[in-house]
């Protein structure tokens, strides 16, 4: 067996966009509660903000594996319109 260390490319899932800034911790994990059931939904607390103004903000976004799903069939879906319309053109000639 090789000790060797595999380096594998990261690569970025969806961005995370911010539902709601709270003073509290304590508001924050509250409204995360909330929103944890959803499925396919990823939620989570982070501290941010300049140093006199700090906040907890909670953040959200698709579940990577879904999202990708989502591209593949978007993908799929676009290739049969063009080829549908590729087709068309053919059959009138």
């Amino acid at each position: 067996m090789s000790t060797e260390e595999v380096e594998t490319a990261h690569t970025e899932g969806p961005s995370w966009d911010i539902v709601g800034k709270f003073p509290t911790y304590a508001a924050a994990d509250a409204h995360r509660n909330e929103l944890v059931d959803t499925p396919d939904l990823q939620v989570k607390i982070h501290y941010q903000g300049p140093a006199n103004r700090r906040f907890f903000a909670v953040k959200t976004r698709i579940d990577p594996r879904v999202a990708l799903e989502e591209a593949l069939n978007a993908r799929r879906a676009d290739k049969k319109k063009r080829k549908a319309k590729l087709n068309k053109k053919r059959r009138k000639k």
